[in-house]
């Protein structure tokens, strides 16, 4: 029977039907006859569907660095030209060597296959040609489920047969060097890598082109069983790797492609495994945070698919290369500066962000930890699994209260309303709202609270303060005052124009300590809040992408998307205010950069959290510091951070420094922007809120001239702020180092305690 329907399926060969019934199993017994299977199969070419092969997606900093990349299947399909001539020999020497003789089949190698197979009683040996194994990747690549993929590669006459009819139809579509490049870009070679670009680089540090004859011979061996063969797993599997890779070169040898010492000097070789790592998802780039950002804005961007699932699997087997707004200098000067204050070992972790004003474009992401899993391991050294700048839709946690750095909001409220930048009101010791209906939120209603007594931490410092001194010594009071002069809900308007939204999604909390940055935020977005008025009132979204390139080269550009949301007037009499924070405020005992900035420290009640977020024309940023552990339970209070203690941790203590080195630095080559000068017809002086005359004092010659009375008088209009924050580390700033002017005439940095 055995030799008999041999002869019939080579001469059948001969005929059109291409022996489609090969390499069949002796299933249903001797009755099977050559006509009966030919004319139950009526073989006729099958169109194969042949999808995009997965292919890794890079991103890429500014400047076209690439700092991460996705996969499913690591790999980089390449033209068949670059491929060194001597992998293409290899390959059909061992897997398929009439492969450019034959059609969609060969019949030789079919028939001893069968012999095989007739003899086992099963399928032992497939005899399949290159265009066959082509098929069988295709459909198992394809395939959803791992019923499919178990279908794609089943040992059945139905998926042989099926598997031919797609080989006739490969064979009239493509030419033979076609149809041998999309085999070697599909195949798998063992550890992780597929296709032979990502198995050259893996196995070997080079690109697919350089590949030597002994390098070429180890790839080719490694296709027929990677997972035996996978030099990654073991001693025991590189030892196969190498039997393999000589059975190469013996047959290379045998079919005269090379010459006996050429054969033997590749075999005197060692294998050569370089075991170059292939770094996939955030976790493994240089800057995961960033990469964290990227991943979660294509993840939940309807821009990159209709669904959260197509679009993972466009970034894992897309092909794309994303180039990204990172800047790695900045991203460097970030990560030094906290570095310096904050150790990667403390329990308190710092984070910042830092964006360009005008465009949204987020130049760095980084924070105190390492990011890392979830194990147990990673939790003993202090790793964080959560993106620590950004908003939870980035891969972000639920923030830390905002504190001061809200107060911006209200004062942008009221120079928008006209008042002036010397107009003010009297700031009580301690502040209560006169009833429920002091403040309403957007919805109307009455949310003001009589009971509740609001304090500065120096349980003083009432008074008269203007916009401006009431900003520098970031007095709670007074702002608890001017937020209900106008309006809560105005103030949660100006900050919802600004981008303020909350690091977890939720909605806003509309109480009437609003003004004191008690909703919970992330770095990227109070940075990008504070961008806006560097931009004078030009609201831009936070980008991380700017173009992303299809697997075929074609480029889809990102462009900023930016409103004008704040008049560009009020936005300068803003910076003109908070430019004195540096001089007449709660940092100065920090100092300024060297150019025009300006910014607000954020302490929160109770020292749960504190912050610094500040602008320059040309870039802004924002530092956190706080327990992701839970900062209530976790306050910044008798704390140990980068090896110094605090008594209490003030915005100016650490996040206040963080800012101003790492801006000194990320701006270092960049030459300095001026703030617009003030509209002083419009904000100059007082209006109807001007600070109360000084009653007039006898001078002790007895007559009315008071010429000389407050020299040296250090009431609480001429300097004593009564702030919540204003000491860096132990304390309020001495009344006795202000002059009338509220210009510094002594103040030294105060050094925190231990």
């Amino acid at each position: 029977m055995g030799g008999n329907l041999l002869r019939l399926l080579v001469a059948a060969g001969a005929t059109g039907v291409l022996v489609a019934a090969v390499a069949l199993p002796a299933v249903g017994g001797v009755g099977m006859t050559i006509r009966a299977a030919t004319e139950e199969l009526q073989l006729t070419p099958e169109e194969l569907d042949e999808p995009p092969l997965p292919e890794k997606t890079v991103l890429l900093d500014k400047s076209g660095k690439q700092f991460a990349q996705f996969y499913f299947q690591n790999r980089e399909v390449v033209k068949l030209d670059d491929v060194a001539p001597v992998m293409r020999e290899a390959i059909v020497a061992i897997e398929d060597f009439r492969f450019y003789e034959h059609g969609p089949i060969d019949i030789e190698g079919t028939a001893r296959a069968l012999m095989k197979n007739l003899s086992t009683g099963g399928v032992t040996q497939g005899g399949s040609s290159i265009t066959q194994q082509y098929v069988k990747l295709v459909l198992f690549n394809k395939a959803e489920t791992k019923a499919e993929q178990a279908a794609a590669i089943e040992t059945s006459i139905s998926r042989k047969l099926n598997e031919l009819r797609h080989a006739m139809a490969i064979e009239e579509k493509y030419s033979k060097n076609q149809i041998l490049e999309r085999y070697l870009n599909i195949s798998y070679f063992g550890a992780g890598a597929y296709g032979i670009q990502a198995a050259s680089k893996r196995f070997f540090d080079k690109p697919a082109s350089d590949l030597t004859l002994s390098e070429a011979a180890t790839l080719a061996g490694a296709v027929q069983n990677p997972s035996r063969t996978a030099p990654d797993v073991g001693k025991a599997s590189r030892e196969r790797l190498l039997d393999r890779r000589n059975i190469v070169l013996d047959r290379m040898l045998e079919l005269k492609k090379i010459s006996t010492e050429q054969a033997a000097a590749a075999k005197k070789k060692k294998l050569g495994w370089k075991a170059v790592e292939i770094p996939g998802g955030c976790q493994e780039s240089r800057y995961p945070y960033f990469c964290l950002y990227v991943q979660n804005e294509v993840l939940t961007n309807s821009a990159f698919g209709k669904s959260e699932k197509e679009r993972e699997k466009l970034l894992q087997n897309g092909g794309l290369t994303i180039t990204t707004t990172l800047d790695t200098k900045m991203q460097k000067a970030s990560e030094s500066a906290i570095k310096d204050y904050v150790h990667v070992g403390d329990k308190p972790v710092a984070a910042q962000a830092m964006v360009v004003p005008g465009t949204g474009e987020i130049r760095a992401m980084a924070a105190s930890r390492k990011f890392g899993g979830n194990t147990k391991k990673k939790k003993d050294n202090n790793e964080i699994s959560y993106n620590l700048p950004a908003d939870s839709l980035h891969g972000g946690g639920a923030g830390f209260q905002a504190g001061s750095t809200f107060k911006v909001f209200t004062l942008l409220t009221a120079l928008d309303q006209g008042m002036k930048i010397d107009d003010g009101l009297n700031a009580p010791s301690g502040y209560q709202a006169s009833g429920p209906s002091a403040f309403r939120d957007c919805d109307g209603d009455r949310v003001g609270e009589p009971d509740h007594t609001v304090s500065n931490s120096s349980e003083g410092g009432g008074g008269f303060k203007s916009l401006a001194t009431g900003t520098w010594g970031s007095v709670n009071t007074f702002f608890m005052a001017l937020e209900q002069k106008v309006g809560l809900c105005e103030t949660v308007t100006m900050a919802k124009k600004l981008g303020i939204k909350r690091a977890d999604g939720g909605t806003l909390k509309e109480f009437e300590t609003f003004t004191l940055g008690i909703n919970e935020m992330d770095p990227v977005t109070v940075s990008n809040a504070y961008a806006t008025i560097a931009a004078r009132g030009n609201h831009c979204r936070p980008i991380a992408i700017t173009e992303v390139r299809d697997r075929n080269g074609k480029a889809t550009e990102h462009k900023p998307k930016c409103k004008q949301v704040l008049d560009e007037e009020v936005a300068d009499a803003a910076s003109h205010i908070l430019s004195g924070v540096f001089t007449k405020g709660t940092m100065s005992g920090v100092g300024g950069i060297g150019r025009d900035a300006a910014g607000k420290t954020g302490t929160t009640d109770n020292y749960t959290a504190a912050w610094f977020a500040g602008y320059t024309p040309d870039l802004a940023s924002a530092v956190s510091v706080g327990d992701p552990r839970g900062a209530f339970g976790n306050d910044l209070i008798g704390v140990t951070i980068g090896g110094v203690g605090y008594s209490y941790v003030y915005g100016a203590s650490i996040a206040g420094p963080i800012w101003k080195y790492s801006m000194i630095n990320a701006l270092k080559g960049t030459e300095p922007t001026s703030f617009h000068s003030v509209n002083m017809s419009r904000f100059g002086g007082c209006s109807t809120g001007c600070a109360p005359k000084p009653p007039k004092e006898k001078n002790p010659r007895g007559d009315d001239d008071d010429r000389g009375d407050d020299f040296g008088d250090f009431d609480d209009f001429d300097g004593d702020f009564g702030d919540d924050e204003s000491d860096p580390g132990t304390g309020d700033i001495p009344d006795d180092f202000w002059d009338n002017d509220q210009d510094e005439v002594g103040n030294q940095p105060i050094t925190p305690i231990g």
